[in-house]
């Protein structure tokens, strides 16, 4: 699905991943790091799809939305399972979006 993002501008976190064949726990914590988000201040969607690679693009209202929510206890410790167990490689970007559009 499509995120529905208010007018620009805002933020967008990029996060690119190779996985590991390890899938112990990764769909649930997955699921609840979606909600969790869902309730930080400043959140405004979410978009994903995974094959060999996985992109997830999370939207937010400013940099200090996106710094509070990469503090937030339970997200740090998604974060250490994936660095241990889910990810081989993964990269974050995190851009200023100043224009959309859509059909």
């Amino acid at each position: 699905m499509i995120a529905k993002t208010p007018k620009p501008s805002y933020y967008a976190v990029i996060f690119t991943s190779m996985r590991t064949i390890n899938d112990k726990g990764y769909a649930e914590t997955a699921e609840l790091m979606v909600q969790l988000a869902e309730q930080q201040s400043g959140f405004l969607g979410v978009e994903s799809a995974r094959e060999d690679l996985g992109i997830t693009v999370s939207y937010w209202q400013d940099l200090e939305s996106i710094r509070a929510w990469k503090m937030n206890a339970e997200h740090q410790l998604a974060q250490r399972k994936g660095h241990q167990l889910w990810y081989q490689h993964f990269k974050v970007r995190i851009a200023k979006v100043e224009r959309d559009y859509e059909k």
